[in-house]
């Protein structure tokens, strides 16, 4: 490819509205252009972005026996009122109705339409396991998108869904998608954690969330100092004993739990985590009354106050950097943030059993199918990616995800000798297959050098003054700033050498 050529252009101011460093860095990269709040289009360098991890997802979850599939992005209401979905999932689900008047809504999920798939094609336990996946845009109606690719609307994620017959045969999946998820993140040279969770609108017991670290993340984390504990905040528990009440303060709030009231009671410097309540009470809705505190209401008090006398006991509160881990029982909990970019979950039969999704076991019995799910977000992950790899010039892409590998540069299309050595190493380059860009705009050198760096191309081949004196290429890495010089038929050697290494 040629930049003269390229659909692009580059931008030097950062926008308003564009808050972290990825959203500002892919705008002004020439990346992604916004059509409406979380809604984007990819240019042509995003698009190999995210086409590259897009393969590398594609090659693992192939790899791990899965099997791809491309299911419809709208979806007729009536499958998710058979999973009771429809009236319970909230507003971000977009709600639509065709000429017919018939409802569809465009899928944020598609554990409904596969669950019917399978029902229909899975007879038999001889048939079991299965492990179904796609890549698919989604839309979620976010009441505030924001962050660019990390909590658009629109976006494009790969979601798997797995069949089984037994418990022994979903767990052993389950670990088979998380070692998958570890050889996705990588390979894209992320560095991640795999976290406990909650489970979310989706339901479903055991889950663990993949988090890429970075001080910019939406999630909260908590991990041990001393073991390999960490668990986002919404699921993260704390190693502690039942307390006497004594001088204790405590506070008790009023909750409607299904429209029934009930008092929570924790300690007052503690602060009520609703997932835990949700999940303690089995509310289908929560929400927190404007109710004053009575006697004779039912209550549920936090674990840490077992020693009030109640028989309803939960472990309510919100973990704190400085509680003992639930894990070893020794080291400290701290918080780091991280951005979620996948998410595994045993659903057992939630949706398989609602959906009267059934095969017959060996028994010749009829029985609902125990599922997992699989989801990792495509555009996120890139997303995620800029966030730990970046500097002050702009993105610093890893060599499996940058859309170009090497960005060559004449400082002169003036010079006929300079733009005669870029064509022919361009040339010598795209005949190896390896993915170069040639700068060949009539642009300033500063310019180019600049764009370069803001795209985080990793490789930058200069043909310039040291070509004119001493024949001499300037070959300089975006990663490390460090700047090699090289004879122009020892440029391709080198840059193999180097794609070789960052394979190992």
């Amino acid at each position: 490819m040629r930049f003269s050529q390229l659909f692009f252009s580059t931008f030097k101011e950062v926008p308003k509205d564009a808050e972290v460093l990825s959203h500002q860095l892919m705008l002004r990269a020439g990346m992604i252009r916004k059509v409406a709040a979380g809604i984007y289009s990819m240019m042509p360098l995003g698009l190999r972005v995210l086409r590259k991890f897009e393969a590398i997802v594609r090659e693992e979850m192939n790899r791990s026996g899965a099997q791809e599939v491309l299911m419809p992005s709208m979806i007729p209401s009536e499958l998710w009122k058979r999973s009771s979905r429809w009236d319970h999932y909230g507003r971000e689900l977009l709600r639509i109705k065709d000429r017919h008047g018939k409802e569809f809504c465009y899928g944020p999920t598609h554990e409904e339409v596969i669950t019917e798939l399978a029902n229909h094609y899975i007879k038999s336990y001889k048939q079991l396991p299965i492990n179904a996946y796609q890549i698919q845009t989604k839309f979620r109606d976010e009441i505030r998108p924001r962050f660019g690719l990390m909590r658009g609307r629109e976006f494009l994620m790969k979601d798997a869904y797995s069949f089984h017959a037994s418990w022994e045969s979903l767990d052993q999946t389950y670990r088979d998608m998380a070692a998958t998820y570890r050889r996705i993140f990588q390979r894209a040279g992320l560095k991640f954690k795999a976290v406990k969770a909650d489970s979310g609108a989706i339901g479903g017991d055991h889950s663990s969330e993949f988090m890429v670290t970075a001080d910019t993340g939406e999630d909260a984390i908590m991990e041990c100092l001393s073991c390999d504990y960490a668990a986002n905040l919404e699921a993260a528990e704390s190693h502690h004993k039942g307390q006497e009440m004594g001088d204790i303060e405590t506070k008790t709030w009023v909750y409607m739990a299904d429209q029934k009231p009930i008092s929570v009671i924790l300690k007052s410097e503690d602060t009520i985590n609703e997932i835990k309540l949700r999940k303690a009470l089995n509310a289908q809705v929560l929400y927190l009354s404007e109710t004053t505190p009575e006697t004779g209401l039912d209550a549920i008090v936090d674990l840490r106050l077992s020693g009030l006398g109640y028989e309803k006991l939960a472990d309510l509160r919100n973990v704190k950097s400085g509680d003992i881990c639930p894990h070893c029982h020794q080291g400290r909990l701290q918080e780091i943030r991280g951005i979620e970019v996948g998410h595994i979950f045993q659903l057992g039969d939630k949706y398989s059993h609602s959906m009267t999704a059934t095969y017959v076991d060996e028994a010749g019995q009829d029985k609902p199918f125990l599922m997992g799910c699989y989801g990792i977000g495509i555009g996120r992950s890139i997303a995620a990616s800029i966030e730990q790899n970046n500097d002050k010039n702009g993105i610093i892409w890893p060599v499996a995800l940058a859309p170009y590998l090497v960005d060559i540069i004449a400082t002169s299309t003036a010079d006929e000798t300079l733009n005669t050595c870029a064509e022919s190493l361009y040339g010598e380059l795209l005949g190896e297959n390896i993915e170069v860009i040639l700068d060949d705009r009539d642009e300033s050198a500063g310019l180019k050098f600049k764009d370069a760096d803001l795209i985080g191309i990793p490789f930058h081949v200069i043909v310039g003054k040291k070509f004119l004196s001493e024949g001499l290429i300037e070959f300089k890495s975006r990663q490390s700033g460090a700047v090699t010089m090289l004879k122009p038929e020892a440029v391709l050697g080198h840059i193999q050498t180097l794609l070789r290494a960052a394979k190992d």
